[in-house]
């Protein structure tokens, strides 16, 4: 059994932990309310402008802009990973570490594919493995719709000029602090309306339908990756927020065990020396 001392140092250090995890809870806490926020607010917006484009898509010729919405024969994929620059999020990462690798195994094996990493973790994890082409973690050092609609431009441009046959976006979707949903989106080509049951709309266009369609697919197809990234930036903050939460509740466990532990050693102590000096004074009565 350790001794009292290297018990209580135990101790010491454990409830300097538990402050340095409550701080990063309520830091958490704070941006996530925030970005939940954020996303609760576009989500709306951007589910309306994608049904929109995919009804739209079904009209689409190769001159008014179905060069986006070419299907192709798959050869050449790109994947669009998004994680987090930052760990001490519980299983957040690794999620979409998992579901990287598991995506590439069941459905592009044979195939060429490529990684577009936006999250240092991802990079530092996928690059191993994979061909990352690009990383663009920076854009989490602010979140803006300019800087996400560039990272999307140059994707498009790598689909219009034939460098890539698909590209998908794996990220996590919020859904509340304490849970995360990984899902894997089709960026482009644009998906066609899948639900047999919908009735495509006969639009009338006004202007021409050219310049409609020119401004409103490449529109939300950075408002899509932006919701994406937004997505995962408040799924991020849940995610260390709940496991700020169990490591701080985890500690305190530990700690109280610890102190148990030591009052029961300095019990023992003191019985032994009271019982010491108890056969001291009989043996000096007889």
């Amino acid at each position: 059994m350790p001794n009292l001392k290297e018990i209580r140092n135990r101790i010491t250090s454990i409830g300097s932990t538990m402050k340095i995890t409550k701080a990063m809870k309520m830091v958490s806490a704070a941006k996530l309310k925030k970005a939940q926020d954020a996303i609760t607010a576009m989500r709306p917006y951007s589910n309306k402008l994608t049904e929109l484009l995919q009804s739209l898509s079904a009209t689409l010729d190769t001159d008014a802009g179905g060069a986006f919405s070419e299907q192709r024969n798959v050869s050449k994929v790109l994947l669009v990973v998004v994680t987090s620059n930052r760990g001490l999020c519980g299983g957040f990462n690794s999620a979409i570490v998992k579901e990287t690798q598991k995506v590439i195994a069941e459905h592009y094996q044979g195939k060429e594919v490529s990684l577009l990493t936006i999250g240092k973790k991802g990079n530092d994890l996928l690059s191993r493995d994979f061909n990352v082409i690009d990383n663009q973690s920076s854009v989490f050092d602010e979140l803006t719709f300019e800087n996400v609609a560039e990272i999307a431009e140059n994707l498009m441009q790598l689909f219009v000029d034939g460098s890539y046959d698909k590209i998908e976006v794996v990220y996590n979707s919020f859904k509340n602090a304490a849970t995360q949903l990984v899902k894997v989106e089709q960026f482009l080509p644009i998906k066609p309306v899948e639900n047999e049951n919908t009735v495509v709309s006969d639009y009338i266009f006004e202007p021409q339908k050219e310049e409609i369609v020119a401004a409103l697919i490449p529109k939300s197809l950075k408002t899509q990756l932006y919701k994406a990234l937004r997505d995962s930036f408040a799924s991020e903050h849940g995610a260390r927020m709940t496991a700020m939460h169990k490591a701080t509740d985890n500690a305190n466990d530990l700690r109280n065990d610890l102190l148990l532990t030591y009052n029961k050693a300095r019990q023992a102590a003191i019985t032994n020396e009271i019982l010491e000096i108890v056969g001291g004074a009989e043996a000096l009565n007889a």
